[in-house]
């Protein structure tokens, strides 16, 4: 990890609620943002924004989401997601996520990311497939 990565830095990710990231359960006219998309979308903000303050080789799993989904986004609408490090304790890091759509609060929480070397990682799944396929 970079020294570029303290608590309190933050990011403001945009995102087009197309109809990828809609509801289809309950007909055309009631298309709003999915509450597992906008999950996504959080972790993948958070993610893009760490990528910036690891070394070569480090990446970050996703290890925690805590969220209120407040209110629907309409299919069509933009949001934009602020997630500011809250703290970081060795390799995890823990993010503050609000959310917005223009009129309304959409979403706040917490998500924390786990700061890992990729190679390692690649090497204990590697481990891990095997224990498996002994099955």
């Amino acid at each position: 990890m970079k020294s570029t990565l303290v608590a309190g830095i933050s990011t403001t990710r945009v995102f087009a609620i197309d109809r990828e990231r809609t509801i289809d359960f309950m007909g055309e006219a009631a298309r709003v943002y999915a509450t597992p998309m906008l999950v996504r979308d959080i972790e993948m903000a958070c993610r893009d924004f760490l990528l910036d303050h690891l070394d070569a080789g480090e990446d970050s799993v996703g290890t925690r989401v805590e969220i209120d989904h407040l209110a629907a986004t309409l299919l069509g609408m933009t949001v934009r997601i602020e997630a500011k490090i809250a703290e970081i304790k060795g390799r995890a890091v823990t993010f503050e996520v609000n959310g917005s759509d223009g009129l309304d609060t959409i979403c706040r929480g917490k998500h924390t990311r786990f700061v890992v070397d990729v190679k390692q990682t690649e090497q204990r799944l590697a481990a891990k497939a095997a224990k498996a396929k002994a099955l």
